[in-house]
């Protein structure tokens, strides 16, 4: 900090010295005492101003105001989105606030005595904040409820059972199909990375898809499935879909609705007639085998192209698509 400051009694830049002094102010209709911290003249004795000073004594009525009142913390407060791994934006849609009103309240502002009291119980109680998470996690990201979740779990002490998005999405479409085979699963899986994508400008998992002789396939997932060949594989029951947002669910529905209605085979030559698999198996003749990755880029292109031709502006309007593909084999 600089020593000097300007003093308007003598007119030029001074010494100064700090002074706190025990002060009452109305504040919001309270009478509140705090210490006021006060900078002097070395030279004429009269107060001076000093920035910080000015912070640090409002810093100081307010955090009197909030213990008299049981409010809680500024420091609380700023801790709460590191405690549930979670943005300070994405917090206040969460608890269906302003989008900023969040992020207003860690610069400083009070907060009404409403939403004080619902952000000391979130900082207390990890299960309250749980409810709130889970009641409105169509507010978030699923990357961001998920990130969240696990935080909040580790509080809690519970297993934290972390399943790979992908994985997630399997398991939603074994239990909502009961004739499911792995190319059918391999091009559904395919087909909603794309769609998501073009709705949302997000990819719903991390995985890439490499460009077989038999069209986009999940090397791993084909793995995973490969001992049941052709025939159906069994069906998940109970499947918990909370995971899931509801942009999510409404996306994979519609991609079990309209695509896997096709048999394996259908959706491979489907799948040949589309850019993605098309430009990265490039040249290779049609019969060999290639673990070429077909690239996010390329899905993420052909898919919002699709969309904008076929006019597709809700997941229902993809019907549209997958009947004309069809039709054109």
């Amino acid at each position: 900090m600089n020593n000097n400051t300007f003093c308007e009694n003598c007119r030029k830049d001074v010494p100064f010295s700090i002074k706190e002094n025990t002060e009452t102010h109305h504040f919001k209709g309270d009478e509140i005492e705090f210490i006021e911290t006060v900078a002097l003249c070395n030279q004429c004795g009269n107060e001076v101003f000093v920035a910080e000073f000015m912070d640090a004594s409002l810093k100081a009525l307010y955090d009197a105001y909030r213990i008299k009142n049981n409010i809680i913390s500024l420091e609380h407060i700023c801790e709460i989105p590191v405690k549930y791994a979670i943005g300070k934006r994405p917090l206040s849609l969460l608890l269906e606030w302003g989008e900023l009103t969040f992020t207003r309240y860690c610069d400083g502002d009070m907060p009404t005595k409403q939403y004080a009291g619902i952000l000391k119980r979130i900082y207390d109680e990890p299960a309250y904040f749980l409810s709130i998470l889970e009641s409105n996690k169509d507010t978030l990201k699923s990357s961001s409820y998920l990130k969240s979740k696990i935080a909040v779990q580790k509080l809690l002490g519970e297993q934290v059972n972390v399943e790979s998005k992908l994985n997630s999405v399997i398991k939603y479409i074994l239990s909502k199909c009961d004739d499911m085979t792995n190319l059918t699963l391999q091009k559904s899986l395919y087909y909603i990375q794309g769609f998501y994508n073009a709705f949302h400008n997000a990819f719903i998992f991390e995985d890439d898809c490499e460009a077989w002789i038999y069209g986009p396939v999940y090397k791993e997932i084909y793995r995973q499935y490969s001992n049941y060949g052709f025939d159906s594989i069994d069906s998940e029951n109970d499947f918990d879909d909370s995971c899931f947002s509801a942009d999510e669910k409404i996306l994979i529905d519609s991609i079990i609705k309209y695509f896997c209605c096709y048999s394996g085979n259908t959706l491979i030559d489907i799948t040949h007639r589309e850019t993605p698999w098309l430009k990265t198996r490039g040249d290779l003749p049609s019969n060999v085998q290639s673990n070429r990755i077909i690239t996010k880029d390329l899905i993420k292109d052909y898919f919002t192209a699709v969309k904008d031709k076929y006019n597709i502006l809700t997941p229902a309007d993809i019907k549209v698509y997958s009947t004309t593909m069809f039709n054109n084999l």
